[in-house]
Parts: structure tokens; sequence; C-alpha cells
């Protein structure tokens, strides 16, 4: 349910497997490379990252998930390797009785990963390249 891979992600597929009949809602993120950042047009990205420790860092938001709201399920999935523009770098997937609890849940996962699951990006532009992303806060792995 909580997954670092380099095969290109289907939200689609994620979010159908996830889908129970107690479940009166399912909201999905995918974040996608865009074309531009900064006013500078990029190529491609990198994302490299610590599989072992990231997919424990969203397995323990899943739990946060899960105590907070209650909800049916979570999932979660990070490509690494080389991505173009257009493409889907991450996907979260929760299912919950009710949607306002799942838009939160989803909305909480996405921050929540950026801050402290192990996974760093590189922006390539034209004009050459940056790491610009890393979690920002430590946590004790569970």
């Amino acid at each position: 349910m909580f997954e670092i891979v380099q095969d290109i992600l289907d939200v689609r597929t994620i979010a159908l497997q996830l889908a129970s009949q107690s479940d009166g809602a399912i909201v999905t993120f995918a974040g996608i490379v865009r074309g531009t950042n900064q006013g500078k047009k990029v190529l491609f990205l990198e994302y490299e990252a610590y599989p072992e420790m990231a997919e424990k860092m969203m397995e323990r938001i899943g739990k946060e998930i899960l105590n907070t709201w209650g909800l049916s399920s979570v999932r979660m999935q990070h490509r690494v390797g080389r991505l173009n523009v257009g493409e889907t770098s991450v996907v979260i997937v929760v299912a919950a009785p009710h949607r306002d609890d799942a838009f939160a849940a989803c909305q909480y996962a996405i921050n929540r990963l950026k801050r402290i699951v192990p996974i760093w990006k590189k922006e390539v532009f034209e004009d050459g390249e940056v790491w610009v992303e890393g979690p920002v806060e430590t946590v004790e792995v569970p």
C-alpha cells in the first residue's frame, strides 16, 4: 500500500483497487511533472529516494490518517528515476465513508509526505539543473 516504484503510475487503477462497498468517497491526488518552474522551462525531473525508509514513512502517514479520520484505506506510491513533463510522480488515494474526511486526509497525506519522506527531486532545465526538494523535518523511523 505504500511503495516507491520505477514504473508509470496509474491513479485510476489504484483507486479501483481500493474501492469497497462501505466507501462513499474516494479522493485521489496525482502530482504531475509541470513544464515550467519559476519562469524556466523544465526538460525533465529525476527523483531519488531511500526506498526502505521512504516506504516506512509513508506507512507512518497512512497510520496517522487512519487513526485521525478512521478511514477505510489509504494508498501511496511515489515514482523514482527520470520523469518527463506530464508524467505522474506521486499518487495518493484515500477511501472513506464520507467525502469531507477523504479530502482532508488526502491533503494531509501529500503535505506530510513532502515534510518527512526521504525523497529528493532534481529539476533539469534548458540552462542547468538544481536539487529542489527533500524532507524538511527529521522524524524517527517507526
